[in-house]
C-alpha cells in the first residue's frame, strides 16, 4: 500500500485565461475517512480535485504527497460528474482498465462479471454502455474506476442529476468501499448526502478554503457566517 498522506497544498492556485479558479489554497489533509468538498457553484470544487488528482496543471503553489507524485497518482482514481463510456459492452468497459495494464484477457473479465454484479449491472453486461441510463452510466463508472482496486478515489458531484434511488445504490457502492480501505474525496451539492458520506468537510468558497472541520462540528456549528448561510441554502456570494 502506498503511503501517500498527508496531503499538502501550499499556496495552490489554478488560473485560465488570466481568471483564477482556485487559490491561494493552503491546505492538508490527512487521509482520514471520507472528506467532502461542498460550496457555492463556480467555488472551485472540481478544479479542486483535478489538481489534487493531477489532472489539472497548477499555475503557483505546490501539492506535496507523502509519497512521491507519480506514485501517488498511480494509487488512485477519478469519477467524473458526466462519466465517459466507451463504445464497447458493460462488461469490457470494466474489463478495460485491467487489460491496458496487462491483466489476462479471462482474469480481466471474470472480475469485470464480479464488479458489474457488486454495483447492480449483472443483468446488462452485454449492454453498450452508451446506452445506459445515468444512474447505470455512474454505477459502471464507479465500478471501473474501484476494479482496479485505487487506494484513493476522486468522484466530483457523482450522483448529480439521479433519482433518490440510484444516490441510494451509489452511496452503498461508495460505503462498501471505504469499509474496504479506499480513501474518499468527494465534492456534493446535496447537504443530505454530505451528512451522510462525510468525516471531514472542506468548505470551498471564491476559489479558496473557507472553513475546514470535522463534520459533525460543521454541520452543528459552523464557525463562519458564510457558512452558516450556505448549510440554510441562502444565496452565499
Amino acid at each position: 500500500m502506498t503511503q501517500m498522506f498527508p496531503v499538502t497544498l501550499s499556496g495552490a492556485t489554478a488560473r485560465r485565461q488570466g481568471q483564477t479558479l482556485v487559490g491561494p489554497v493552503d491546505l492538508t489533509l490527512d487521509g482520514g475517512g471520507t472528506c467532502v468538498v461542498i460550496g457555492p457553484n463556480g467555488s472551485g470544487k472540481t478544479t479542486l480535485l483535478r489538481l489534487l488528482h493531477g489532472a489539472a496543471r497548477l499555475s503557483t503553489g505546490r501539492i506535496d504527497w507523502a509519497c512521491d507524485t507519480e506514485l501517488a497518482h498511480r494509487a488512485q482514481a477519478f469519477v467524473f460528474q458526466s462519466p465517459v463510456m466507451l463504445r464497447r459492452t458493460v462488461e469490457e468497459n470494466l474489463a478495460y482498465p485491467l487489460r491496458i495494464k496487462g491483466e489476462p484477457k479471462k482474469a480481466a473479465h471474470a472480475k469485470a462479471r464480479d464488479w458489474a454484479a457488486r454495483v447492480g449491472l449483472a443483468g446488462l453486461l452485454n449492454r453498450p454502455a452508451p446506452v445506459l441510463s445515468g444512474g447505470e452510466q455512474q454505477k459502471l463508472a464507479l465500478g471501473r474506476a474501484l476494479i482496479s482496486s485505487p487506494e484513493l478515489l476522486f468522484l466530483d458531484e457523482p450522483c448529480a442529476a439521479l433519482d433518490g434511488r440510484s444516490m441510494r445504490d451509489i452511496e452503498t457502492i461508495l460505503t462498501e468501499a471505504k469499509a474496504q480501505g479506499t480513501k474518499l474525496i468527494l465534492s456534493t451539492h446535496d447537504m443530505g448526502q454530505a451528512r451522510r458520506l462525510a468525516d471531514t468537510v472542506v468548505f470551498l468558497l471564491r476559489g479558496k478554503v473557507h472553513e475546514v472541520a470535522d463534520a459533525k462540528q460543521f454541520f452543528d456549528e459552523p464557525e463562519t457566517a458564510q457558512a452558516k448561510a450556505f448549510l440554510k441554502g441562502d444565496i452565499v456570494e
